[in-house]
């Protein structure tokens, strides 16, 4: 590229080269603010969604609380009540007990019911001191009087002193913050508490026995819901006025703050934004301290968002950073000893088992059969060898980015492949290379042209007349260098710039090494080899239309030139005796056009000779594959079927069988006489939706080739395919397996017959993409997460015929990436956009947990979630949170496997909950991986690749553990890690 702009640049000015070498540097630094704004813009969105949240719980808790006013003048006034914004669903009334001793059904305690050595009016401090509390009743056991004697939690109080207005929302610094920098657990830990547990149930909560979640920013959790009917009916005391007036304050002072007139410190905003993970170590933080927390300058959840002092007691939470934004993921309690957890290398591995797919679409001259018969193709970084009669494939896996071209040595046991540039996980330039291997060993012979070569190997072929003992290669620089290469040492002989357009392919003339030709965009040229020197001659069309691509061509039994144009015609270039009295005596004989035959309509892709002499041609439009004599008079035709495309590339079988290569990523088998089947079949454009089958070998994918495909992974062939009138980006298996659930890019979702392909039912929730659909592991459910935020709840009945809304999950701030239910079908876990965890209870309204904590020890009958204290350590170092596109637990719950963004497929142990987890590492695809998913007994696992259109299904190898004897969830602990106990 570099030469080609220097050639193009050669006659401006010095001023216009300046200018020309400065626009780059501008473009990155335009590109580089506008991801600044960006970045800026999502927080101030979801700081602002936050406010809104807020304002609206504001307004329904100020007429609540004016009412429990008013209906409460004559009550005891030495009762003490707050209100937990933080406690299952909607506000709940706490009375102060200073001993264990049972709390009234009404809520109220006074004073002759308090416990000896109780304060009189001694209030409890709210907020975050208020979950401090409860955690440390977790932690360490604690019960009230614990955290009396201690002086946690309490605000000492004279009887007679003025009572100080009280904050209900915890917006002021807890009083005894101090005293929990200095407080450990008490000396006998160990022991149960007295004679009750360590808090009463609380009114309103989801389960009174356990206790709330700390109050995090926005990024962790988010604002109360407003309260329930009857949350708050029958409390019979209310808080103090003051509550009242608090309230209200913080309502304008919130108001204040999320003004669209308040303009943060731009450099500031970007400081923030530019703070990023550098090592596993600083992407996870376990505070330990009140202290260390308040220093903490992550704990703003946005320019505009509130500060809150927040406590994140060790060995209770875990917490890490992507992008800047902290996630809060809960340890279960199974898992006494976090530090004791190991993070080993899982004892299964993979291994390749079948490669789904052909690379025809865009690739020519790509199938060859070897002197074992088999088949060899590529797609993605993987070269297949493939034997039809044996239906087993082979795999050579040496390259590092996507295969561009193939040449099979005259002895066709050798193989020269060549591959494209790419870049690594950092974004600097790979150097392409060929390799030139053994098809019985699989082993790599020869490494040619490492540094050599600019953006990828467009084309290469092997000499003939001498056995094959030189290489020829154009590569797909604006120059196109052409270079001719001793295969046997890997050294260069000769090297050239062809052409600045394109080069479809370079053959050797089979009777003359020293003679090769190349083809593409408007050419067609006659090269000559000598030593170290290259020298060519055009073509010339003469009185013949000239076409736009010379799309391939063949040397014939008599030593002429086919050449297949764009135009539809076959051009027969004869040999002609030098012109001696015009060119001298050293000219050398040439090559003219001497008859034109009309073949096809439109683009001719494809020429092949026969053993006999006669002729194949391929044709794009039209898809006829005809067969021509030696003097090419039409012999016999037939038409390839619409839905494999057009023909791309011609190989002659056995006998009379024909191999053809399709536009459509399909190989067909066959012959002119019977027609043509496919053996192989793929995906035409990007993949993303995949599902395995409940209970049989089978799995589906779908993608932007609106093609919906149903695949067999017993016998390795494509059950059926259906074609939609929209985009399918995601799918799932009802529990039955009669059904499957198919997510469309436009908001619509269809429920079709997993063996009839009929469409039984269908919805539409928005008019923006699905992300995910999920059943329910009891099959009463379909859920449907969308990008327009929701999770949308469908009932299933009839026999998965009849789909009812139930409810709609409504939270998250930013569009829904992936979900799953819990094993009793009434939970469902979500990630979005926004890197947010949150929890639904679906069977009780579709309503959103705000007590995280609570959830820390629920089973999930799959984990696909990305985000989560069971998987977070398969997070890399330095994650911008889009690294990680798909992830899937084993059924058995041993290991997880992960597709990334740079083209690998990771398997690590289950659970993967430390920093720098090891995992095993398996390449071949040749784009980002997009979605990966265990079959039903876990014997295999299928990945797919986006771009590349290729899907692959690998072999799980070893490990013993067997499937009854899974570690779920709530039973870990550091002990277990490694073994079944």
């Amino acid at each position: 590229m570099a030469r080609g702009a220097m050639d193009r640049c050669s006659n401006h000015s010095p001023a216009d080269e300046t200018i020309s070498a400065l626009r780059p540097d501008r473009l990155a630094s335009l590109e580089l603010r506008l991801q600044s704004q960006e970045e800026e813009l999502t927080l101030v969105k979801s700081a602002l969604a936050d406010a809104l949240r807020r304002l609206s719980l504001y307004d329904q808790q100020i007429p609540l609380l004016t009412q429990q006013l008013l209906a409460a003048n004559d009550a005891v006034p030495d009762t003490r009540l707050f209100l937990d914004p933080l406690l299952g669903h909607g506000a709940s009334w706490i009375p102060v007990t200073a001993s264990c001793s049972p709390v009234p059904a009404s809520g109220v305690v006074r004073h002759e019911e308090l416990g000896g050595g109780s304060l009189p009016g001694t209030p409890i401090s709210t907020g975050t001191q208020t979950d401090e509390s409860a955690l440390l009743d977790v932690k360490w056991g604690w019960s009230p009087s614990h955290r009396t004697a201690l002086g946690i939690g309490v605000e000492a109080e004279e009887p007679n002193a003025p009572r100080m207005p009280h904050n209900p929302l915890g917006l002021a610094q807890p009083a005894s913050a101090p005293d929990i920098l200095g407080a450990g657990p008490p000396q006998d830990s160990s022991e149960p508490p007295h004679d009750c547990e360590a808090a009463a149930p609380l009114q309103g909560s989801a389960n009174g026995s356990q206790p709330p979640e700390s109050q995090l920013h926005r990024e962790e959790m988010l604002s109360p819901e407003p309260p329930s009917e009857g949350s708050s009916s029958s409390s019979a005391t209310a808080s103090p006025v003051p509550a009242l007036h608090a309230l209200k304050g913080t309502r304008k002072e919130l108001l204040r703050r999320n003004s669209s007139s308040d303009k943060p410190d731009k450099a500031k905003a970007r400081q923030r934004l530019s703070k990023k993970a550098a090592s596993s170590a600083n992407l996870l933080t376990r505070s330990s301290s009140l202290e260390n927390r308040m220093k903490d300058p992550n704990l703003s959840p946005g320019p505009l968002g509130s500060r809150r002092g927040t406590y994140n007691l060790e060995g209770l939470s875990i917490k890490m950073f992507l992008r800047g934004r902290p996630i809060t993921m809960y340890i279960p309690s199974g898992i006494s000893h976090y530090e004791e957890l190991r993070a080993e290398l899982p004892a299964e591995h993979l291994q390749l088992d079948w490669v789904y797919g052909y690379r025809g679409r865009d690739s020519r001259s790509n199938l060859y059969v070897l002197a074992s018969g088999e088949l060899v193709y590529f797609i993605a970084c993987v070269v297949v060898l493939y034997h039809i009669q044996h239906r087993s494939q082979r795999h050579y896996l040496r390259h590092t980015d996507c295969v561009r071209c193939l040449a099979v040595h005259p002895d066709r046991v050798r193989v020269a492949t060549g591959q494209t540039a790419g870049v690594d996980k950092d974004g600097k330039p790979l150097q392409p290379f060929v390799h030139i291997w053994d098809s019985s060993t699989l082993l790599t012979l020869q490494q040619i042209g490492l540094g050599s070569f600019e953006r990828g190997v467009g084309s290469l072929a092997f000499s003939t007349a001498d056995q094959g003992a030189y290489l020829c290669v154009v590569d797909d620089s604006n120059e196109h260098m052409l270079s001719v290469w001793d295969c046997a040492r890997g050294t260069k002989q000769a090297e050239i710039k062809s052409t600045n357009e394109s080069v479809f392919t370079v053959e050797f003339n089979p009777q003359d090494s020293s003679n090769f030709i190349t083809s593409g965009k408007s050419h067609v040229y006659f090269w000559t080899w000598s030593g170290s020197t290259l020298s060519k001659k055009q073509g010339i069309f003469g009185k013949y239309k000239k076409p736009k691509f010379i799309q391939c061509f063949l040397f014939d039994a008599n030593g002429d030139v086919l050449t297949g144009d764009s135009e539809g015609n076959i051009l027969t270039w004869a040999r002609t005796a030098a012109d001696i009295r015009t060119l001298g005596k050293g000219a050398k004989e040439t090559y003219q056009i001497g008859r034109q035959t009309r073949a096809h309509e439109g683009s001719i892709f494809s020429l092949c000779l026969r053993r006999n002499g006669s002729v194949l041609s391929g044709g794009g439009k039209d898809r006829r594959l005809v067969h021509w004599s030696p003097s090419l008079a039409l012999l016999q035709e037939v038409e390839i079927p619409e839905q494999f495309g057009a023909v791309r590339t011609i190989v002659e079988g056995p006998g009379d069988e024909l191999l053809v290569g399709t536009t459509r990523n399909a190989l067909l088998r066959g012959s002119l006489a019977a027609g043509f089947t496919p053996i192989i079949q793929g995906h035409t454009d990007e993949l993303w939706g995949l599902a395995t089958h409940p209970s049989r070998s089978l799995f589906l994918t779908c993608g932007h080739d609106r093609q919906v495909c149903m695949w067999d992974s017993g016998e390795h062939t494509a059950a059926w395919s259906l074609t939609l009138e929209e985009t399918g980006l995601c799918a799932d298996f009802h529990p039955s397996g009669r059904v499957v659930a198919v997510g469309l890019n436009t908001g619509r979702w269809l429920v079709l017959d997993t063996e009839t392909r009929q469409v039984l039912s269908g919805g539409s929730d928005g008019n923006e993409q699905l992300s995910v659909v999920r059943y329910s592991p009891d099959g009463e459910f379909l859920a449907i997460g969308s990008h327009d935020n929701f999770i949308y709840i469908y009932s299933v009945g009839e026999g998965e015929r009849k789909y009812s809304r139930f409810g709609r999950c409504t939270g998250h701030s930013s569009f829904i990436t992936h979900l799953d239910w819990s094993k009793d079908s009434k939970f469902i876990m979500s990630n979005s956009g926004d890197y947010e965890i949150l929890y639904w209870d679906v069977a009780g309204g579709c309503k959103l947990l705000r007590n995280r904590f609570e959830s820390r020890d629920r089973e999930w009958a799959s984990y696909t979630c990305v985000l989560g204290f069971h998987v977070f350590g398969v997070w890399p170092d330095g994650s911008d949170g889009t690294d990680i596109n798909s992830l899937c637990r084993s059924h058995n719950e041993r290991v997880v496997a992960v597709a990334d963004d740079f083209c690998k497929v990771h398997l690590f142990q289950y659970p993967c909950a430390r920093a720098k987890a090891p995992s095993h590492v398996y390449g071949g695809h040749g784009s980002h991986v997009t979605n990966v998913r265990f079959t039903n007994d876990d014997s295999h696992l299928v990945s797919l690749g986006g771009k590349d259109t290729s899907i692959f299904q690998w072999r799980m190898l070893g490990g013993s553990l067997p499937h009854s004897c899974s570690l779920s969830s709530a039973s870990l602990s550091s002990q277990e890690a490694g073994g079944c106990a």
